[in-house]
């Protein structure tokens, strides 16, 4: 069930000025100590408020990986790409940089994302049952493989998809090697407890464009300068199997991949279902289903 529609909005951004707002969710929701029966033990749940992301090297088994590979492969070279509207093509190449809604439209795809450790774990951070807000491959293929430009999640579900507060989690899981060469994600550790809004009003159907390359709901170089000055830079980066999770909320982009090895995630975002979306606060109409969801389903373990 949606949340009220009569929130207001405390994360207000694409304006003409930037703001820097302190964050006024918690970062952590579950309790302090952690439980027994929890995953995460304390020093985890300290880490990851205070940098906003948690790192798993080597998550999943080498058999279970292969078969990740073997479906990134085929669904690439799907004859219909051109006209699904769930892929997201290069605009010079045409090759596939995207490909959302995998947790419905996929069956491996699917059960990965209901997997029971990664339930655990978001669970507990967020301290409720969770539904997929978003699901996406992201393609970064060896020697043209295009950037995605710095930008807070948060910023993006708030503003066009209506989601209230910043109870949510991104999974990443890496499908092939990442290594430091081949646009492995890149983190600002920190830059998750502050809210930096953005420049410049939304325009109709913006999700056609940003996906692609996004201009708008991006900070502003000095912004960028000065979050990158006071805390650095992380890059995630491990064999394919490998796991991060991270705020909704931390800046994060990764440089294109000029190497020769090919660099292919995919995302899960869990959303609380205490967190479910109501109107976009850009003032626009949502965006498609196949990349906000507003099916509030529970997971249940695969």
């Amino acid at each position: 069930m949606s949340q009220p529609t009569t929130l207001v909005d405390a994360y207000p951004s694409r304006m003409e000025t930037t703001q820097i707002i302190e964050r006024k969710d918690p970062v952590v929701y579950g309790p302090r100590p952690s439980r027994s029966e929890d995953f995460l033990n304390e020093d985890q749940l300290n880490f990851y408020e205070k940098n906003g992301y948690l790192i798993f090297e080597s998550f999943f088994f080498r058999e279970e990986v292969a078969r990740f590979e073997e479906e990134l492969e085929r669904l690439r070279n799907s004859t219909a790409i051109e006209d699904n509207p769930e892929y997201f093509l290069e605009p010079a190449s045409r090759e596939v940089r995207s490909i959302f809604n995998v947790h419905r439209t996929n069956e491996i795809f699917r059960k990965l994302s209901r997997e029971k450790l990664l339930l655990k774990i978001v669970t507990q951070l967020l301290n409720s049952p969770v539904y997929i807000h978003q699901s996406r491959i992201n393609y970064k293929p060896g020697f043209n493989g295009k950037e995605f430009y710095w930008h807070s999640d948060f910023e993006t579900w708030h503003m066009e998809d209506g989601m209230p507060s910043m109870r949510a989690i991104s999974c990443s899981i890496t499908l092939t090697d990442n290594n430091e060469f081949n646009g492995p994600l890149l983190l600002i550790p920190g830059s998750h407890r502050q809210y930096f809004s953005c420049i410049g009003e939304t325009p109709e159907e913006h999700f056609k464009h940003s996906l692609k390359k996004q201009e708008y709901g991006v900070p502003s170089p000095e912004v960028l300068q000065n979050i990158t000055d006071q805390n650095g830079m992380v890059s995630f980066t491990g064999k394919a199997g490998s796991v991060i999770f991270f705020d909704c909320n931390l800046m994060h982009g990764s440089n294109g991949n000029i190497s020769p090895w090919p660099r292919s995630n995919v995302f899960f975002v869990y959303n609380s279902m205490e967190n479910t979306l109501v109107e976009p606060f850009c003032a626009l109409k949502p965006r498609p289903e196949y990349i906000a969801s507003r099916e509030f389903s529970a997971l249940k373990p695969s």
